[in-house]
Parts: structure tokens; sequence; C-alpha cells
């Protein structure tokens, strides 16, 4: 995972695009380190263009870190979306589209997967429509050095079948769950960065 921070004004669109979706990659699947959140921390939270669509959104997600220390996020990370059975958010696509875990939605995901070469670590318990596992299949989309693969037309792709159809209703789900305060605060950030992603592919259309 990717846990680099998107805050230099310096960088060009494709890589800030493509450390969001890294970032958000490390957030959702494991509870953060203290050197990212330490990273969080000092992040800058002026937007390169004043009144940035993201800007308010990615300053709650560094107030909110600023205000929690390490453990209680890694606690509320625990609490949110680990412990044994049923837990209180999903972050897995089959259970937004279909409402069961391993149904249909992730065989598709897993025969896409497939196209564009890419399958799963097997050190990698989850499953392929984990939400962090979707967000690093777009950094690599973006990122990635065989634009055969990577390239806007399959992240376009990729992003309306996988991202698009679920990822909003996991983050109304976190946004209004009542132990979500860090990952309240990511859920902000996420929707709004899908919503920004969705504008720009449908652009292209």
């Amino acid at each position: 995972m990717n846990n680099a921070i998107p805050v230099s004004s310096a960088l060009d669109e494709e890589t800030a695009r493509a450390e969001v979706y890294g970032l958000l990659a490390a957030l959702y699947y494991a509870p953060p380190s203290p050197d990212l959140m330490s990273q969080l921390r000092v992040a800058v939270t002026e937007a390169p263009a004043a009144g940035g669509f993201l800007e308010e959104p990615w300053r709650e997600v560094v107030a909110a870190a600023r205000a929690m220390d390490d453990a209680a996020v890694a606690e509320e990370f625990e609490a949110l979306f680990g412990g044994v059975g049923k837990p209180e958010v999903y972050v897995f696509g089959s259970h937004y589209l279909s409402g069961f875990l391993n149904e249909k939605p992730l065989a598709q995901l897993r025969s896409d997967l497939a196209v564009l070469g890419l399958a799963r670590d097997e050190a990698m318990p989850e499953t392929e429509d984990h939400v962090a596992y979707l967000c690093e299949v777009m950094r690599y989309l973006i990122a990635g050095d065989d634009v055969e693969v990577a390239n806007l037309t399959q992240q376009q792709k990729f992003f309306t079948a996988h991202v698009q159809p679920w990822v909003p209703q996991l983050c109304d789900n976190l946004a209004a769950h009542p132990k979500a305060r860090f990952y309240g605060a990511l859920a902000g950030f996420t929707r709004a960065f899908v919503g920004v992603e969705a504008q720009g592919f449908d652009m292209l259309a």
C-alpha cells in the first residue's frame, strides 16, 4: 500500500490522483501506522486552488487525525471493521451490490482483473472486492508503467464497474455510524473524491 500524503501543489494531477487512491487503500485496509498518522497531522490543508472541492473534506480528515491519538484511531478501526462475525460496517463490494459476500459481483471483478493481468496476492486474506484492494487497483491503473493497462480508458471502465456503484453507500454508512470519528471524516473525503472522479470520467464519455 502506498502511504504517501497528497499535499504538494507541485504534483501533477495524475500523480495526485494516484496518491489519493494509495492513501485511501492504506487507511481502509488496516489501522494507520504511527508514521502515517504523523504525516496526516502535519499535512497541508489548503488546496492549490482556493475553494477546491476536496479542500474542506480533506481539512476535516487532518483535523480528525490531530484530535485523536494513534490508539484511538486504531480502536475505531477495529470497532468499525474488525471483530469476529458481522462487522459494524462492511468494506466489501459484494455486500453492497448483492446483499451477500462472495457473490456474482466478486466473480465479475475477478474476471475483469484477470483481463488486466492482475490477481490477488495470496498473502492477502481479504477478497478482491475489499475497498482497499479496489483503490490500489485504481492507483495502479493511473500510475502503472504498462500503458496497455494503465490508461484512462481502463481507469474509467474499472471505476464505473467496481467503485462508483457502491463506494458512496459505504461512505454514507460510515458517516452515519456513531463510532466513526476519524473514519467518518475519511468517509466524507472519500465520497467527495469519488464524486470528482465520476465527474472527470463523465467528461470523457
